[in-house]
């Protein structure tokens, strides 16, 4: 009865595939996400599962272990999903440029880029309750098989997706503990370490690191921490040769090929700087004041998020530096500077002029929305003082 289930979920999600390839590639229509298949499928497999335990053709237990198997494919596919869109580690290699911030790097991203470009099409949802709710259940089944290398490792990754990054390592622990010669588990263990520290490699994290490039120095994910570790640490050469060890294997006009040079370069650059880098570095950094227009004060609740960053004064990017508050901080003084950098290409102190934005986010996302609030600052030095922002503006 499982094969039977987990072959019917196999075939259906090529059949649902096979029909859908060809509306995608119409021109003008939008498109479906694996990851909108995977939960459709998964529904239309679990109503089936319900309506067979309830026609009494189908036993409990191979309910239970049939769902089992479901729940199990589907964190899988949305925890591989959401890492290879984060730009931190090996999802999609952009954490080349990250010492971590797997899901606030991309979601701060979107914030100064053409949001209306990326909205996805409407398709099923999942919301974090569900999503959860599977975590919570593949937690309890691994303590009754501590020794599935695989489910602790689906584990911390779904941990990381959820942003709780000490459970996560917890998880990647238990996996590495099982499998101590895998060095992409190392490296995952390592990544989730440094978020749950802060977002720093130093200590355990870049041991680990380390002891992974020992066991494949050509790991993609292992390099890139490696390489942001040394760049941590004002090593720029270092961190310049072990990311410039990655393009060998990235395609050479992929985005991430092209976010790794400019890491590469940023990092040969400051390490010809020698100490004149390091002193410009220490300098940058932005200070203020950011309040809410009594205007439209009205508009924002105290628990809604506020988004404070600085962004590069001329052209769009990735921003330089972000602080994360609640309305109810406002007025809010802030200072922005490199230790709240998204990546190490994309310092404060790389940009001589910059420009700070603070938005009132009702859905705690940082990509804009109809309805949220922002104000702007003038474009200022990045070593300026006692910038004040006003968001007195609602997003239409």
């Amino acid at each position: 009865m499982i094969v039977f289930w987990i072959l019917a979920l196999l075939l259906a999600a090529a059949v649902v595939a096979l029909v859908v390839r060809p509306l995608v590639r119409r021109g003008g229509a939008a498109p479906l996400s694996a990851r909108a298949l995977n939960i459709a499928v998964y529904r239309d497999h679990l109503r089936e599962l319900d309506a067979d335990l309830k026609a009494g053709t189908l036993a409990q237990a191979d309910y239970d272990r049939a769902r089992e198997e479901l729940e199990k494919r589907l964190l899988e596919d949305v925890s591989d999903e959401e890492g290879a869109a984060q730009p931190h580690g090996a999802r999609g290699l952009a954490l080349a440029a990250a010492a971590g911030v797997p899901v606030l790097a991309l979601a701060v991203y979107l914030a100064v880029g053409n949001p209306a470009a990326l909205q996805p099409a409407a398709e099923p949802t999942i919301g974090p309750a569900e999503i959860e709710a599977l975590v919570g259940r593949l937690a309890e089944r691994l303590e009754k098989t501590p020794e599935d290398v695989q489910g602790w490792t689906m584990l911390g990754r779904s941990y990381q997706v959820l942003g709780r990054f000490e459970e996560a390592a917890r998880a990647f622990r238990h996996a590495a503990e099982r499998s101590p010669k895998d060095p992409r588990l190392l490296a995952d263990l390592a990544d989730a370490l440094a978020m749950a520290q802060g977002q720093s490699l130093k200590g355990e994290p870049e041991r680990l690191v380390l002891r992974a490039l020992e066991l494949d120095p050509d790991n993609l994910k292992a390099l890139a921490l490696a390489g942001t570790a040394a760049f941590e640490q004002g090593n720029y050469a270092q961190a310049a040769a072990l990311w410039e060890r990655m393009l060998p294997h990235i395609p050479p006009e992929s985005e991430d090929a092209r976010m790794v040079r400019t890491n590469v370069e940023q990092a040969r650059v400051l390490a010809k700087q020698g100490s004149a880098g390091t002193e410009q570095t220490a300098a940058a950094g932005v200070t203020g004041m950011v309040k809410l227009s009594p205007e439209i004060a009205g508009k924002a609740a105290p628990d809604d998020t506020v988004f404070v960053f600085a962004r590069p004064a001329q052209g769009a990017g990735m921003p330089l530096a972000v602080l994360r508050r609640k309305v109810s901080d406002l007025p809010l003084a802030f200072k922005l500077d490199d230790s709240m950098a998204m990546t190490p290409a994309g310092k404060l102190s790389a940009h001589s002029q910059v420009v700070v934005v603070a938005r009132v986010s009702r859905s705690g996302s940082a990509a804009p929305q109809p309805g949220d609030l922002e104000g702007l600052s003038a474009p200022v030095p990045n070593t300026a003082r006692n910038v004040e922002v006003l968001i007195d503006e609602e997003l239409r």
